[in-house]
């Protein structure tokens, strides 16, 4: 009990140190002659959830391991919206300086090892120059719409003003020129400044597979419960997520059954950061309905997190489902860590039959 209050103590003098520390953070940096191009990233690994170890049971999660990345690229930060392919190594990530970044993982054995042909470009509008307007470049999420992270296209979700979901292909060289925008539901106008559209995903399956959901960051309905948006045949209509505990929402993902999964974030000076994890049966989502999810994980400054913003949802070959995330620095470079974090989810509801004689998460490897 003693040491549980001494390392309160501690981190309430840390976070209140850290206000003049945040007046130091790295500007934005302007990415308007930005061109895409290959970076170095070093990926360093960890493999403990609790700092300093020993771990905690995670329940129905399995920590595989984590990564602190960094690059000397100035445009490397802000990772807010997180892609990662069928196979586990491919992954794309988006920045909300309106910059992307693919990128393969290695392993050694089922963890994370490091990062290697990492790309970084920047986003661009419809006339295939970079956004630079400030206030318009905030991407905050993507979404696999078809297709492949090499060859496809995806939609990208952006938090500013005005608030927008744009149509994007994918290619070789990386994201295309802006090609399309999504119809937006007239209710998403009320989003307040920075707590916009923040989640985005396309359902895998289940009764609305091929739909859009988005979610606010923070717009609460009267029962000051979350608000999103689900795209069905006759257009977007608006869904609640139950609020508990003031968290706002920093991303979603789907999966082939249908299952949602939902990224939380609640940032307090005198409690630190925390993260939450929440699972949403298939059968618990429709119009006009509050989602009621299951939390898989909650944590806080104890355990290896930062500011996690990035969500990606991945089935493995083994039945597993891989959850990886990644944490926007919000180019803090002093005071906050670029982390990517991978959990093993199995759970005999969501396991599908692998072959015979084809060991556990084998598709995950090098």
């Amino acid at each position: 009990m003693l040491s549980e209050l001494c390392r309160r103590l501690v981190l309430a003098i840390a976070l209140l140190a850290l206000g003049p520390a945040l007046s130091h953070a790295d500007p934005k940096p302007d990415i308007s002659d930005l061109t895409a191009a290959p970076i170095v990233v070093t990926g360093e690994p960890f493999s403990t959830f609790v700092r300093g170890g020993p771990d905690r049971s995670l329940g129905k999660l399995t920590f595989l391991g984590g990564l602190v990345l960094t690059s000397p690229s100035p445009f490397f930060g802000g990772w807010s919206g997180l892609l990662v392919g069928d196979d586990a190594k491919s992954i794309l990530a988006l920045s909300d300086i309106g910059v992307w970044m693919t990128a393969e993982l290695t392993y050694a054995g089922r963890h994370p090892s490091g990062v290697t042909n990492a790309r970084l470009g920047p986003l661009l509008d419809k006339k295939g120059a970079p956004l630079t307007d400030r206030r318009g470049r905030d991407s905050e999420s993507i979404a696999l719409e078809n297709g492949t992270l090499s060859r496809g296209s995806v939609l990208i979700g952006f938090e500013g003003r005005p608030p927008r979901i744009e149509r994007y292909d994918l290619g070789a060289d990386g994201i295309g020129a802006d090609r399309a925008s999504l119809k937006l539901a007239p209710g998403m106008n009320r989003m307040g400044a920075n707590k916009g559209l923040e989640a985005l995903t396309i359902m895998k399956g289940g009764p609305y597979k091929g739909q859009v959901i988005a979610f606010s960051e923070r717009l609460y309905d009267p029962s000051r419960n979350h608000t999103g948006w689900l795209w069905t045949k006759d257009g977007p209509v608006t869904i609640h997520l139950q609020n508990v505990g003031d968290f706002d929402i920093t991303d979603i993902a789907s999966l082939e059954d249908g299952t949602l999964f939902v990224l939380e974030r609640r940032f307090r000076w005198l409690e630190g950061v925390k993260m939450r994890l929440i699972r949403v049966s298939p059968d618990g989502i429709a119009p006009g309905r509050t989602l009621d999810g299951e939390t898989l994980i909650e944590a806080d400054m104890a355990d290896n997190i930062d500011n996690m913003e990035g969500l990606a949802a991945t089935r493995l070959k083994s039945g597993e489902v891989l959850i990886t995330m990644i944490s926007d620095d919000n180019f803090n470079h002093l005071i906050q860590r670029t982390l990517l974090l991978q959990f093993a989810l199995k759970d005999v509801k969501q396991a599908k039959a692998r072959p015979p004689n084809e060991a556990p998460g084998s598709n995950v490897r090098n």
